[in-house]
């Protein structure tokens, strides 16, 4: 019986790579380290945490902290939580004793594949964005194997690793494909539009749709997930404004985060996403084929958003905002979208060098055949 460890700060691939394990090794056992909370300081669940809760996994809370690369009291203050990290992440590889290390990139990844590293743990990673990030990076440099979501990635690493480069695609959950339960029963007679930031919600995309409720509302039926960071109560606000279009008969839905079980009835009944332009949102759009109202975070890293959300536009699938704009511009480009839908639908077309629907199998089959050469 396999023991795996999975790690990473993209909980949407690591838990299709979880499932995809536990539906072909029954008897293996997971576990997952991630974060508990949504941010420092702030006790908002993040959506890893209720996910592990949800499926029964074992789950570690790790407590690390980012490189920054400027010399400030911010850069001793995450330094010594860094150090933690690694700490904790050395006693969590030391107890769990795993065959193989998962990573899904981030910050949070880092300490645990260098500890894996120390206790001779073989560590596999995984690259969601189409610019490869700082920590995946160093993680490739004694990783066994690196899958990339992107063929463009591959020249992103030193030469001399890209001998261990796969291109597999983005793992994406069954469970977006699947309608296991209904958070709300939807009386469709007009355009549903899902608006999402994220598993931590976007605070500036939701006072945008705050400002433009009523009149999304008059023309659309709204899903808004709002998350859960408590800094901005952004949820609670949007259960007030709830109310308030409910007098109204209009519908208007809105939930912190949905479950796995939940989000497949969520995409099979919406028509036109507005959301962030992560890696893992990116994939399930093409996927799904969900004509998009792009709203990349600016300050993304290798402003790796802009650059997924740009292949959608380019492939005219999708529009993007720029949350510096007035909220009436994304608006416009809502309205957009919707008048010229099926236009936009048909146009997926052209991405279908994007598709691959056998990520998971590829990744799980290259890290037992490196497993089963080394034992």
């Amino acid at each position: 019986m396999r023991k795996y460890l999975v790690t990473g700060g993209h909980p949407a691939p690591a838990f299709a790579i979880i499932d995809f394990i536990r539906k072909k090794e029954p008897d293996a056992e997971v576990v997952l380290v991630g974060r508990k909370y949504n941010l420092d300081g702030d006790q908002g669940l993040s959506l890893d945490y209720k996910n592990a809760l949800e499926k029964g996994l074992k789950f570690y809370d790790l407590k690390t902290g980012k490189f920054i690369r400027r010399l400030s009291f911010d850069w001793i203050k995450n330094t010594i939580k860094v150090l933690n990290g690694v700490w904790q992440s050395f006693k969590i590889v030391k107890t769990e004793k795993p065959d193989a290390v998962i990573s899904f990139g981030g910050y949070i990844a880092l300490p645990i594949a260098l500890m894996a590293l120390v206790n001779q743990v073989p560590v596999f990673t995984h690259e969601q964005t189409r610019k490869a990030g700082l920590s995946n990076i160093l993680i490739a440099f004694f990783a066994k194997k690196v899958f990339v979501s992107f063929k463009e990635n591959v020249n992103q690493f030193p030469k001399f690793l890209r001998k261990k480069i796969i291109v597999t695609g983005n793992p994406v959950r069954d469970s977006v494909f699947n309608i296991i339960e209904k958070p709300f029963e939807i009386q469709k007679n007009k355009q549903v539009i899902y608006i999402t930031g994220g598993s931590l919600g976007a605070h500036s995309l939701n006072k945008h749709i705050f400002n433009l409720l009523e009149q999304l509302c008059r023309s659309y039926i709204v899903i808004h997930q709002t998350g859960s960071v408590k800094k901005y109560n952004d949820y609670q606000k949007a259960l007030q404004f709830q109310s308030v279009m409910q007098q109204k008969h209009y519908q208007y839905y809105v939930k912190e985060h949905f479950t796995d079980k939940e989000i497949g009835y969520v995409f099979s009944i919406s028509d036109i996403i507005v959301s962030r332009s992560g890696a893992n949102t990116f994939f399930e759009i093409v996927r799904l084929k969900k004509p998009a109202v792009l709203v990349p975070l600016l300050w993304s890293a290798g402003r790796e958003q802009l650059l997924q959300a740009q292949i959608l536009k380019s492939a005219g699938c999708a529009e993007i905002f720029n949350q510096n704009k007035s909220s009436e511009k994304l608006l416009e480009l809502i309205n957009k979208v919707s008048s010229n839908y099926e236009i936009y639908k048909s146009n997926f077309s052209k991405l279908s060098s994007l598709y691959n629907q056998n990520t998971e199998e590829i990744i799980l089959k290259e890290i037992n055949q490196y497993l089963s050469a080394v034992s």
